[in-house]
Protein backbone atom coordinates (compact mmCIF):
# COMPACT_ATOMS: atom_id res chain seq x y z
CA UNK A 1 0.00 0.00 0.00
CA UNK A 2 1.00 3.62 -0.32
CA UNK A 3 0.46 6.12 2.44
CA UNK A 4 -0.52 9.76 2.04
CA UNK A 5 3.13 10.80 2.01
CA UNK A 6 3.81 8.66 -1.03
CA UNK A 7 5.89 5.87 0.53
CA UNK A 8 5.22 2.37 -0.70
CA UNK A 9 5.31 -0.25 2.04
CA UNK A 10 7.65 -3.14 1.36
CA UNK A 11 10.64 -1.01 0.55
CA UNK A 12 9.93 0.38 -2.94
CA UNK A 13 9.65 4.16 -2.58
CA UNK A 14 7.86 6.13 -5.26
CA UNK A 15 8.75 9.41 -3.58
CA UNK A 16 8.96 10.97 -0.17
CA UNK A 17 7.08 14.01 0.99
CA UNK A 18 9.70 16.76 1.22
CA UNK A 19 10.55 18.24 4.58
CA UNK A 20 9.33 21.75 5.08
CA UNK A 21 11.87 24.39 6.00
CA UNK A 22 12.20 25.49 9.59
CA UNK A 23 11.02 28.88 10.77
CA UNK A 24 12.53 31.78 8.92
CA UNK A 25 13.35 32.38 5.29
CA UNK A 26 13.58 29.28 3.15
CA UNK A 27 16.46 28.90 0.75
CA UNK A 28 15.35 27.47 -2.56
CA UNK A 29 16.80 24.02 -3.19
CA UNK A 30 16.90 23.02 -6.87
CA UNK A 31 17.16 19.30 -6.04
CA UNK A 32 14.11 17.08 -6.40
CA UNK A 33 13.29 14.33 -3.87
CA UNK A 34 15.32 11.13 -3.94
CA UNK A 35 13.65 8.53 -6.13
CA UNK A 36 11.76 11.13 -8.17
CA UNK A 37 10.43 9.72 -11.43
CA UNK A 38 11.58 11.45 -14.62
CA UNK A 39 9.63 10.02 -17.50
CA UNK A 40 7.95 10.45 -20.84
CA UNK A 41 4.52 9.24 -21.84
CA UNK A 42 2.97 7.57 -24.87
CA UNK A 43 -0.37 5.90 -25.62
CA UNK A 44 -0.75 2.67 -27.54
CA UNK A 45 -3.15 3.82 -30.25
CA UNK A 46 -1.25 7.04 -30.78
CA UNK A 47 2.12 5.43 -31.47
CA UNK A 48 1.66 1.74 -32.29
CA UNK A 49 -0.19 1.94 -35.59
CA UNK A 50 -2.69 -0.41 -37.25
CA UNK A 51 -4.82 -0.92 -34.16
CA UNK A 52 -7.47 -2.40 -36.40
CA UNK A 53 -9.72 -3.97 -33.76
CA UNK A 54 -10.26 -0.69 -31.93
CA UNK A 55 -13.34 1.48 -31.89
CA UNK A 56 -11.44 4.58 -32.99
CA UNK A 57 -9.82 2.83 -35.96
CA UNK A 58 -13.37 2.07 -37.12
CA UNK A 59 -14.33 5.75 -36.83
CA UNK A 60 -11.14 7.05 -38.44
CA UNK A 61 -11.66 4.98 -41.55
CA UNK A 62 -15.16 6.04 -42.53
CA UNK A 63 -16.86 8.99 -44.20
CA UNK A 64 -17.97 11.22 -42.59
CA UNK A 65 -15.63 11.30 -39.61
CA UNK A 66 -14.50 13.85 -37.06
CA UNK A 67 -10.91 12.64 -37.46
CA UNK A 68 -8.67 14.78 -39.66
CA UNK A 69 -6.84 11.67 -40.86
CA UNK A 70 -6.60 7.97 -39.96
CA UNK A 71 -3.90 6.87 -37.52
CA UNK A 72 -2.51 4.37 -40.06
CA UNK A 73 1.00 3.23 -39.15
CA UNK A 74 1.33 5.97 -36.50
CA UNK A 75 4.97 5.81 -35.31
CA UNK A 76 5.09 2.04 -35.88
CA UNK A 77 5.87 1.58 -32.19
CA UNK A 78 4.24 -1.84 -32.15
CA UNK A 79 7.33 -2.99 -34.04
CA UNK A 80 9.78 -0.35 -32.85
CA UNK A 81 9.03 -0.23 -29.12
CA UNK A 82 12.63 -1.07 -28.31
CA UNK A 83 13.77 2.07 -30.11
CA UNK A 84 11.33 4.07 -28.01
CA UNK A 85 12.74 2.59 -24.82
CA UNK A 86 16.30 3.19 -26.01
CA UNK A 87 15.36 6.79 -26.72
CA UNK A 88 13.91 7.31 -23.24
CA UNK A 89 17.01 5.77 -21.66
CA UNK A 90 19.40 7.79 -23.83
CA UNK A 91 17.62 11.05 -22.99
CA UNK A 92 18.43 10.24 -19.37
CA UNK A 93 15.00 9.26 -18.04
CA UNK A 94 14.21 6.67 -15.38
CA UNK A 95 10.51 6.13 -16.12
CA UNK A 96 8.30 5.27 -19.08
CA UNK A 97 4.55 5.66 -18.94
CA UNK A 98 2.82 3.75 -21.72
CA UNK A 99 -0.57 2.33 -22.58
CA UNK A 100 -1.63 -1.15 -23.57
CA UNK A 101 -4.39 -1.75 -26.09
CA UNK A 102 -7.46 -3.64 -24.93
CA UNK A 103 -8.49 -4.12 -28.60
CA UNK A 104 -5.32 -6.13 -29.24
CA UNK A 105 -5.65 -8.19 -26.06
CA UNK A 106 -9.38 -8.96 -26.42
CA UNK A 107 -10.16 -8.36 -30.12
CA UNK A 108 -13.43 -10.28 -29.83
CA UNK A 109 -15.54 -10.52 -26.71
CA UNK A 110 -14.15 -13.27 -24.50
CA UNK A 111 -11.22 -14.01 -26.82
CA UNK A 112 -7.92 -13.10 -25.13
CA UNK A 113 -4.65 -13.11 -27.04
CA UNK A 114 -1.75 -14.74 -25.23
CA UNK A 115 0.56 -13.38 -27.92
CA UNK A 116 -0.49 -9.79 -27.22
CA UNK A 117 -0.16 -10.21 -23.47
CA UNK A 118 3.34 -11.56 -24.07
CA UNK A 119 4.08 -8.59 -26.33
CA UNK A 120 3.26 -6.07 -23.62
CA UNK A 121 5.09 -8.15 -21.02
CA UNK A 122 8.22 -7.82 -23.17
CA UNK A 123 7.83 -4.03 -23.11
CA UNK A 124 7.62 -4.08 -19.31
CA UNK A 125 10.73 -6.26 -19.17
CA UNK A 126 12.42 -3.94 -21.67
CA UNK A 127 11.74 -1.00 -19.38
CA UNK A 128 13.25 -2.80 -16.41
CA UNK A 129 16.32 -3.81 -18.41
CA UNK A 130 16.96 -0.15 -19.27
CA UNK A 131 16.40 1.24 -15.79
CA UNK A 132 12.98 2.66 -16.67
CA UNK A 133 10.20 2.30 -14.10
CA UNK A 134 7.17 1.03 -16.07
CA UNK A 135 3.97 2.97 -15.36
CA UNK A 136 1.13 1.25 -17.19
CA UNK A 137 -2.15 2.75 -18.41
CA UNK A 138 -4.89 0.15 -18.87
CA UNK A 139 -7.29 2.37 -20.83
CA UNK A 140 -6.13 5.36 -22.87
CA UNK A 141 -9.45 6.21 -24.56
CA UNK A 142 -9.57 3.28 -27.00
CA UNK A 143 -11.61 0.12 -26.48
CA UNK A 144 -12.39 -2.93 -28.61
CA UNK A 145 -14.82 -2.24 -31.43
CA UNK A 146 -17.23 -4.84 -30.03
CA UNK A 147 -17.23 -3.03 -26.66
CA UNK A 148 -18.24 0.34 -28.11
CA UNK A 149 -20.72 -1.36 -30.43
CA UNK A 150 -22.67 -2.46 -27.34
CA UNK A 151 -22.78 1.05 -25.94
CA UNK A 152 -19.30 1.23 -24.47
CA UNK A 153 -19.17 2.57 -20.93
CA UNK A 154 -22.94 3.12 -20.92
CA UNK A 155 -23.55 -0.65 -21.05
CA UNK A 156 -24.42 -2.11 -17.62
CA UNK A 157 -21.76 -4.82 -17.93
CA UNK A 158 -18.93 -2.44 -18.86
CA UNK A 159 -17.34 -2.37 -15.39
CA UNK A 160 -17.28 -6.16 -15.15
CA UNK A 161 -15.84 -6.49 -18.65
CA UNK A 162 -13.13 -3.95 -17.91
CA UNK A 163 -12.25 -5.66 -14.62
CA UNK A 164 -12.00 -9.02 -16.41
CA UNK A 165 -9.55 -7.55 -18.95
CA UNK A 166 -7.58 -5.80 -16.20
CA UNK A 167 -7.28 -9.06 -14.28
CA UNK A 168 -5.82 -10.87 -17.31
CA UNK A 169 -3.29 -8.11 -17.90
CA UNK A 170 -2.22 -7.87 -14.28
CA UNK A 171 -1.78 -11.63 -14.05
CA UNK A 172 0.47 -11.51 -17.13
CA UNK A 173 2.75 -8.60 -16.24
CA UNK A 174 1.65 -6.92 -13.02
CA UNK A 175 4.47 -8.30 -10.90
CA UNK A 176 7.01 -6.11 -12.77
CA UNK A 177 5.05 -2.84 -12.84
CA UNK A 178 6.01 0.25 -10.86
CA UNK A 179 2.54 1.81 -10.82
CA UNK A 180 -0.77 1.44 -12.64
CA UNK A 181 -3.24 3.95 -14.08
CA UNK A 182 -6.71 2.58 -14.81
CA UNK A 183 -8.10 5.43 -16.94
CA UNK A 184 -6.46 8.20 -18.89
CA UNK A 185 -8.43 11.45 -18.59
CA UNK A 186 -11.90 9.97 -18.07
CA UNK A 187 -13.06 13.55 -17.47
CA UNK A 188 -11.89 14.87 -20.86
CA UNK A 189 -15.40 15.29 -22.27
CA UNK A 190 -16.39 17.30 -19.19
CA UNK A 191 -13.67 19.79 -20.13
CA UNK A 192 -14.32 19.70 -23.87
CA UNK A 193 -17.99 20.35 -23.16
CA UNK A 194 -16.92 23.82 -22.02
CA UNK A 195 -14.49 24.45 -24.88
CA UNK A 196 -15.47 22.79 -28.16
CA UNK A 197 -17.71 24.84 -30.50
CA UNK A 198 -21.11 23.44 -31.63
CA UNK A 199 -19.93 22.39 -35.12
CA UNK A 200 -17.45 19.91 -33.59
CA UNK A 201 -20.22 18.30 -31.53
CA UNK A 202 -22.36 18.13 -34.68
CA UNK A 203 -19.71 16.23 -36.67
CA UNK A 204 -19.08 13.90 -33.72
CA UNK A 205 -22.80 13.09 -33.63
CA UNK A 206 -22.81 12.39 -37.37
CA UNK A 207 -19.67 10.26 -37.02
CA UNK A 208 -21.30 8.07 -34.36
CA UNK A 209 -24.59 7.79 -36.23
CA UNK A 210 -22.71 6.62 -39.32
CA UNK A 211 -20.75 4.02 -37.33
CA UNK A 212 -23.92 2.70 -35.70
CA UNK A 213 -25.58 2.26 -39.09
CA UNK A 214 -22.51 0.52 -40.51
CA UNK A 215 -22.59 -2.03 -37.69
CA UNK A 216 -26.37 -2.24 -37.39
CA UNK A 217 -26.34 -1.39 -33.67
CA UNK A 218 -28.40 1.13 -31.71
CA UNK A 219 -25.46 2.95 -30.15
CA UNK A 220 -21.74 2.97 -31.01
CA UNK A 221 -20.01 4.97 -28.30
CA UNK A 222 -16.27 5.36 -27.58
CA UNK A 223 -14.89 7.14 -24.52
CA UNK A 224 -13.62 10.30 -26.22
CA UNK A 225 -15.96 10.80 -29.18
CA UNK A 226 -19.52 11.45 -28.06
CA UNK A 227 -22.45 13.82 -28.10
CA UNK A 228 -23.21 16.14 -25.22
CA UNK A 229 -26.23 13.98 -24.38
CA UNK A 230 -23.97 10.92 -23.96
CA UNK A 231 -21.67 12.47 -21.37
CA UNK A 232 -23.62 11.75 -18.13
CA UNK A 233 -24.02 8.03 -18.91
CA UNK A 234 -20.39 7.72 -20.03
CA UNK A 235 -19.22 9.35 -16.81
CA UNK A 236 -21.38 7.07 -14.68
CA UNK A 237 -19.99 3.99 -16.41
CA UNK A 238 -16.35 4.96 -15.96
CA UNK A 239 -16.88 6.11 -12.39
CA UNK A 240 -18.11 2.58 -11.66
CA UNK A 241 -15.39 0.90 -13.72
CA UNK A 242 -12.42 2.56 -12.00
CA UNK A 243 -12.96 1.02 -8.53
CA UNK A 244 -13.81 -2.31 -10.16
CA UNK A 245 -10.54 -2.24 -12.07
CA UNK A 246 -8.55 -1.13 -9.03
CA UNK A 247 -10.00 -4.02 -7.02
CA UNK A 248 -9.06 -6.42 -9.84
CA UNK A 249 -5.47 -5.14 -9.84
CA UNK A 250 -5.16 -5.32 -6.07
CA UNK A 251 -6.55 -8.88 -6.06
CA UNK A 252 -3.56 -9.93 -8.17
CA UNK A 253 -0.93 -7.63 -6.68
CA UNK A 254 -2.03 -5.89 -3.53
CA UNK A 255 1.04 -3.68 -3.15
CA UNK A 256 0.92 -2.13 -6.64
CA UNK A 257 0.13 1.61 -6.47
CA UNK A 258 -3.03 2.32 -8.47
CA UNK A 259 -4.60 5.59 -9.54
CA UNK A 260 -6.23 7.35 -12.47
CA UNK A 261 -5.18 10.41 -14.44
CA UNK A 262 -7.26 13.55 -14.84
CA UNK A 263 -7.07 16.31 -17.39
CA UNK A 264 -6.73 19.43 -15.25
CA UNK A 265 -6.53 23.08 -16.18
CA UNK A 266 -4.93 25.72 -14.01
CA UNK A 267 -8.28 27.29 -13.18
CA UNK A 268 -8.01 30.93 -12.12
CA UNK A 269 -10.76 33.23 -10.87
CA UNK A 270 -11.32 36.69 -12.35
CA UNK A 271 -13.71 39.00 -10.51
CA UNK A 272 -15.75 38.69 -7.34
CA UNK A 273 -18.36 36.44 -8.93
CA UNK A 274 -16.12 34.14 -10.96
CA UNK A 275 -17.58 30.79 -11.99
CA UNK A 276 -14.24 29.05 -11.37
CA UNK A 277 -15.33 26.94 -8.43
CA UNK A 278 -18.49 25.86 -10.22
CA UNK A 279 -16.43 24.86 -13.25
CA UNK A 280 -13.98 22.91 -11.11
CA UNK A 281 -16.83 20.91 -9.63
CA UNK A 282 -18.28 20.25 -13.08
CA UNK A 283 -14.98 19.19 -14.64
CA UNK A 284 -13.30 17.30 -11.80
CA UNK A 285 -15.54 16.99 -8.75
CA UNK A 286 -16.73 13.35 -8.83
CA UNK A 287 -13.33 12.14 -10.01
CA UNK A 288 -11.39 13.97 -7.32
CA UNK A 289 -13.64 12.47 -4.67
CA UNK A 290 -13.06 9.02 -6.15
CA UNK A 291 -9.30 9.63 -6.38
CA UNK A 292 -9.20 10.40 -2.66
CA UNK A 293 -9.46 6.64 -2.11
CA UNK A 294 -6.54 5.85 -4.45
CA UNK A 295 -2.80 5.51 -3.95
CA UNK A 296 -2.01 8.51 -6.13
CA UNK A 297 -3.58 10.84 -8.71
CA UNK A 298 -2.19 11.45 -12.18
CA UNK A 299 -2.38 15.10 -13.25
CA UNK A 300 -2.33 16.00 -16.94
CA UNK A 301 -1.94 19.71 -17.42
CA UNK A 302 -1.37 21.76 -20.56
CA UNK A 303 -2.89 25.18 -19.99
CA UNK A 304 -4.69 27.56 -17.68
CA UNK A 305 -8.26 28.82 -17.81
CA UNK A 306 -9.25 32.24 -16.53
CA UNK A 307 -12.90 32.11 -15.51
CA UNK A 308 -14.94 35.29 -15.41
CA UNK A 309 -18.50 35.70 -14.18
CA UNK A 310 -20.09 33.74 -17.03
CA UNK A 311 -17.42 32.24 -19.28
CA UNK A 312 -13.77 31.45 -19.90
CA UNK A 313 -11.88 34.66 -20.65
CA UNK A 314 -9.34 35.09 -23.45
CA UNK A 315 -5.65 34.82 -22.71
CA UNK A 316 -3.51 37.97 -22.66
CA UNK A 317 -2.88 39.34 -26.14
CA UNK A 318 0.89 39.08 -25.76
CA UNK A 319 0.89 35.42 -24.64
CA UNK A 320 3.12 32.83 -26.27
CA UNK A 321 0.87 30.46 -28.27
CA UNK A 322 0.91 26.77 -29.13
CA UNK A 323 -0.06 25.14 -32.44
CA UNK A 324 -3.76 25.88 -31.93
CA UNK A 325 -3.36 29.43 -30.67
CA UNK A 326 -3.80 28.50 -26.99
CA UNK A 327 -1.66 30.26 -24.40
CA UNK A 328 1.59 28.62 -23.26
CA UNK A 329 1.75 29.34 -19.53
CA UNK A 330 4.50 27.69 -17.47
CA UNK A 331 3.08 28.34 -13.95
CA UNK A 332 0.04 26.27 -14.93
CA UNK A 333 1.72 23.00 -13.92
CA UNK A 334 2.60 23.88 -10.35
CA UNK A 335 -0.77 25.53 -9.78
CA UNK A 336 -2.78 22.57 -11.06
CA UNK A 337 -0.73 20.11 -8.99
CA UNK A 338 -1.32 22.15 -5.84
CA UNK A 339 -5.07 22.14 -6.38
CA UNK A 340 -5.17 18.43 -7.28
CA UNK A 341 -3.47 17.49 -4.02
CA UNK A 342 -5.52 19.93 -1.96
CA UNK A 343 -8.76 18.50 -3.39
CA UNK A 344 -7.85 14.80 -3.28
CA UNK A 345 -5.39 14.50 -0.40
CA UNK A 346 -3.26 11.91 -2.21
CA UNK A 347 0.23 12.04 -3.76
CA UNK A 348 0.45 13.42 -7.30
CA UNK A 349 2.14 11.98 -10.37
CA UNK A 350 2.42 14.38 -13.29
CA UNK A 351 1.41 11.81 -15.88
CA UNK A 352 1.32 14.28 -18.78
CA UNK A 353 2.53 17.81 -19.39
CA UNK A 354 3.85 19.40 -22.54
CA UNK A 355 3.25 21.80 -25.39
CA UNK A 356 2.16 21.20 -28.96
CA UNK A 357 4.37 23.26 -31.22
CA UNK A 358 6.72 22.91 -34.16
CA UNK A 359 8.94 25.55 -32.56
CA UNK A 360 11.07 23.46 -30.23
CA UNK A 361 12.61 26.54 -28.66
CA UNK A 362 9.23 27.09 -26.98
CA UNK A 363 9.33 23.56 -25.55
CA UNK A 364 12.96 23.86 -24.45
CA UNK A 365 12.06 27.00 -22.50
CA UNK A 366 8.70 25.73 -21.26
CA UNK A 367 10.00 22.55 -19.59
CA UNK A 368 12.44 24.11 -17.09
CA UNK A 369 10.15 27.07 -16.40
CA UNK A 370 7.28 24.69 -15.61
CA UNK A 371 9.47 22.53 -13.40
CA UNK A 372 10.38 25.56 -11.30
CA UNK A 373 6.72 25.85 -10.34
CA UNK A 374 6.46 22.12 -9.70
CA UNK A 375 9.50 22.20 -7.42
CA UNK A 376 8.02 25.14 -5.51
CA UNK A 377 4.88 23.06 -4.89
CA UNK A 378 7.06 20.21 -3.61
CA UNK A 379 8.93 22.62 -1.34
CA UNK A 380 5.59 23.73 0.07
CA UNK A 381 4.75 20.16 1.05
CA UNK A 382 2.87 18.76 -1.94
CA UNK A 383 3.92 15.08 -2.35
CA UNK A 384 4.84 14.74 -6.03
CA UNK A 385 6.02 11.31 -7.19
CA UNK A 386 7.35 12.25 -10.59
CA UNK A 387 7.01 14.07 -13.89
CA UNK A 388 6.19 12.41 -17.22
CA UNK A 389 6.46 14.63 -20.27
CA UNK A 390 3.99 14.33 -23.13
CA UNK A 391 5.22 13.00 -25.31
CA UNK A 392 8.31 10.92 -25.93
CA UNK A 393 7.77 11.18 -29.70
CA UNK A 394 5.52 13.05 -32.11
CA UNK A 395 2.40 10.95 -32.63
CA UNK A 396 -1.22 10.70 -33.71
CA UNK A 397 -3.16 13.34 -31.78
CA UNK A 398 -6.70 11.97 -32.08
CA UNK A 399 -9.15 14.08 -34.09
CA UNK A 400 -6.37 16.52 -35.00
CA UNK A 401 -4.30 13.88 -36.77
CA UNK A 402 -0.57 14.48 -37.06
CA UNK A 403 -0.56 18.28 -37.07
CA UNK A 404 0.19 18.87 -33.36
CA UNK A 405 3.81 18.13 -32.43
CA UNK A 406 4.30 17.29 -28.76
CA UNK A 407 7.33 14.99 -28.92
CA UNK A 408 10.79 15.24 -27.44
CA UNK A 409 11.75 13.52 -30.69
CA UNK A 410 10.36 13.76 -34.20
CA UNK A 411 9.40 10.68 -36.23
CA UNK A 412 10.09 10.36 -39.95
CA UNK A 413 6.76 9.27 -41.53
CA UNK A 414 8.54 7.05 -44.07
CA UNK A 415 11.50 5.51 -42.22
CA UNK A 416 10.06 5.95 -38.69
CA UNK A 417 13.47 7.18 -37.53
CA UNK A 418 13.32 8.89 -34.14
CA UNK A 419 15.28 12.15 -34.03
CA UNK A 420 15.67 13.84 -30.62
CA UNK A 421 14.96 17.57 -30.55
CA UNK A 422 17.07 20.07 -28.58
CA UNK A 423 14.37 20.11 -25.88
CA UNK A 424 15.15 16.45 -25.15
CA UNK A 425 18.67 17.44 -24.10
CA UNK A 426 17.32 20.25 -21.92
CA UNK A 427 14.94 17.87 -20.17
CA UNK A 428 17.51 15.09 -19.96
CA UNK A 429 20.01 17.33 -18.22
CA UNK A 430 17.46 18.12 -15.48
CA UNK A 431 16.44 14.48 -15.15
CA UNK A 432 20.03 13.24 -15.00
CA UNK A 433 20.93 15.71 -12.27
CA UNK A 434 17.57 15.32 -10.47
CA UNK A 435 17.84 19.07 -10.13
CA UNK A 436 16.93 22.28 -11.89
Amino acid sequence: MIDRRGILAGGMALAASPALAKAGARKADPTFPKGFLWGASTAGHQVEGNNTSSDLWFLENQTPTVFATPSGDAANSFELWEKDLDLARDIGLNCYRFGIEWPRIEPEKGLFSRAMLDHYARIVDGCRARGLAPVLTYSHFTAPRWFSAQGGWTNPESADLFARYVTRVTQALGDRLHAAITFNEPNILLILEQILPPPVWDIQKLTLETASKRLGVPRFLPANVATRADIPALQAGMLAAHPAAKAAIKAVRGDLPVGLSLSMLDDQAAGKHSIRDRMREAMYGPWLRLAAKDDFLGVQNYERAIWGESAKLPAPADAVRNWSGTEVYAPSLGNSVRYAHQASGVPILVSEHGVGTEDDTIRAKFIPESLVGLKAAIDDGVPVLGYCHWSLIDNFEWIFGYKPKFGLASVDPVTFARNPKPSAAVYGKIAGANSL
